[in-house]
């Protein structure tokens, strides 16, 4: 991973990076995430050609990336298995309006680490954080 630095849990929160287009989304996750004192975000970006830029540039590596399907330019399904392959560890739950299977399974084959439909967001969104953060998978009903 280069330059980056892994943090110790013990001295400071998980750091999430939000990827996505839509700006008063961006603003509701920070405003959940904002809520755990052991959450922090540390970036947004609006679709995945600055989500790659920003993950190179950036001193420490979020745990976490929440990342949209649909962006523009390129879309989480597109940047997700170049962000895999880049940073294994970093962990991706997407959070997505698509509820087929179709889009679910290429997330999944993709490397995402959970899938949530925003639809669920506003109640099971702190959960599907913890899950990804502490190594699970988390799946909405689809």
């Amino acid at each position: 991973m280069g330059n980056r630095k892994l943090v110790s849990r013990d001295i400071c929160p998980y750091f999430i990076l939000l990827a996505e287009d839509h700006v008063v989304v961006r603003l509701w996750i920070r405003k959940m995430i904002e809520g755990n004192p052991n959450w922090q975000v540390v970036g947004e970006v609006s679709d995945g050609v600055e989500l790659l830029k920003h993950l190179k540039e950036c001193e420490n590596s979020p745990h976490l990336v929440i990342l949209d399907i649909s962006m523009p330019r390129m879309g989480g399904l597109e940047v997700l298995p170049q962000l895999k392959a880049v940073y294994p560890d970093i962990k991706v739950l997407i959070l997505t309006m698509h509820k087929s299977k179709e889009y679910f399974e290429r997330a999944m084959a993709a490397g995402a680490d959970g899938y949530l439909l925003k639809q669920h967001a506003d109640t099971d969104l702190p959960t599907a954080i913890s899950t990804v953060l502490q190594g699970g998978t988390y799946i909405s009903p689809l």
